[in-house]
């Protein structure tokens, strides 16, 4: 087999996490040797940083691979066979942090405000926008390249692209999935090798559908429904369960996320969950931040930055090497429109299912019907995520406000209304919605 070089474009390759891991990845691939590899951040510091670090281990390795860096992202794009986006709108953790107090302080009972709840509509106003404005720029300069987003709100980006650039090829990737693959081990008391599972529903919204043991062909579902709660509660010690619990316990699935995602998208999980450590994960996870940037700011002014350049396990480089081998292997969990892989859901919507990799892109597996309990709660979710996307595509308060009154979180419509003007106002620099 013939394969071609490469160009593979990294955007928010500042963010020196994302940047080295990714060229990590890429560099200790065979498949892909020979491949010209573009840092793209409009963050010209860091991004001189990341490129400084890729090209010391390209260079001590004696690889074959080509490190260019630029802030020009039409200059990046242009030729690009892949591009993988990683943008935050900074001040990342300032920003995320008014996400989730100022709806507060109206009465808002959500949960992180990351993807769901009235913080999840204003991280979407706020992201959105510059990411289609990053795929006007694939459609015109580089409309074969294949497009991975890591950016959340995962499925509100990914519903936003398939709606105004439906020719784009892309897929959405979240690791969230690793939850199941360390849990069910432990549930099954079984090596995960022995474990064949499928999984889905929405980012940050889904359960585990089917589990069985491969040795014999049996169900493993009536071992997780009898065993997970115990070994959820040993685990609550690190991670937030409590409301994962519930939905076990409540709908019979078992989801592969925590509190702090999963109970972004429903009203009474405010009475569940386990708010505090949830709370407590951001503080850590922005302090965590700030100290490894830091940590790698010094490594590179050190001439060490090569030593930090390592694969960084997500899926995106398998996938890309799946797509130019024709691999037809299984990738457990992307983000893909639903074009009947989830029959009871709408159509127009972006879902996480499995999916075979091959030379065309990503070809879903179907999984059906949706648990009918679990599929309400989507549902509900499906039409909040509409009405954000139109509200983008129309720069409409009127739209954003509908979207409020929908979410489930929201108590009142003049509670969504201060909710929404202190926020528009407030995050003004940052958004795109006119202000009628």
């Amino acid at each position: 087999m013939i394969i071609k070089m490469q160009k593979i474009v990294l955007i928010g390759a500042g963010s020196l996490q994302f940047g080295l891991g990714s060229v990590g990845s890429i560099i200790e691939s065979k498949i892909l040797k020979g491949s010209t590899i573009c840092l793209h951040d409009i963050n010209e510091k860091n991004l001189e940083l990341a490129a400084e670090a890729c090209r010391s281990a390209v260079d001590k390795k004696g690889l074959d691979f080509e490190i260019q860096s630029t802030t020009n992202r039409k200059e990046a794009l242009k030729g690009a066979t892949f591009i993988i986006n990683a943008i935050e709108i900074p001040p990342r953790f300032g920003l995320l942090r008014w996400d989730f107090e100022f709806p507060m302080m109206f009465g808002s009972t959500q949960i992180t405000g990351e993807n769901g709840g009235p913080g999840g509509l204003f991280h979407s106003l706020r992201v959105i926008p510059p990411i289609l404005e990053i795929c006007e720029d694939i459609q015109r300069l580089c409309p074969n390249a294949f497009f991975i987003n890591y950016s959340n709100p995962m499925s509100r980006i990914c519903l936003a692209i398939h709606r105004k650039f439906p020719k784009i090829r892309f897929v959405g990737l979240c690791h969230e999935i690793a939850h199941a693959e360390m849990l069910l081990p432990r549930i099954l008391d079984t090596p995960l090798t022995n474990i064949e599972f499928k999984a889905g529903g929405l980012n940050h919204f889904g359960v585990i559908l089917e589990a069985r043991y491969r040795d014999t062909g049996k169900d493993a579902y009536p071992d997780i429904r009898a065993r997970a709660v115990p070994i959820l509660e040993e685990f609550g010690k690190g991670e937030d369960y409590e409301l994962i619990k519930f939905i076990l316990k409540t709908y019979d699935y078992l989801p592969y996320t925590t509190d702090n995602h999963y109970g972004e998208y429903m009203s009474w999980a405010w009475e569940v969950a386990d708010l505090l450590h949830g709370r407590e994960f951001w503080e850590g996870y922005e302090k965590l931040s700030m100290k490894q940037y830091e940590r790698i700011k010094r490594f590179i002014e050190k001439g060490n930055g090569d030593k930090l350049v390592k694969p960084d396990g997500e899926r995106a480089i398998p996938i890309i090497e799946g797509i130019i081998t024709d691999s037809h292997h299984e990738e457990l969990s992307v983000n893909l429109p639903n074009d009947d892989i989830i029959t009871n859901l709408p159509r127009d919507l972006v879902v996480e299912c499995p999916a075979i990799v091959t030379k065309d892109g990503l070809e879903p597996i179907k999984l059906g019907d949706y648990p009918k309990g679990l599929a309400a709660l989507l549902r509900t979710q499906a039409s909040v995520q509409d009405l954000v996307v139109e509200a983008i595509l129309q720069k409409s308060k009127k739209l954003a406000y509908q979207a409020l009154l929908a979410d489930p979180v929201i108590n009142s419509t003049s509670q969504a209304e201060k909710i929404l003007n202190f926020m528009l106002e407030w995050e003004k620099k940052y958004i795109q919605i006119k202000l009628e």
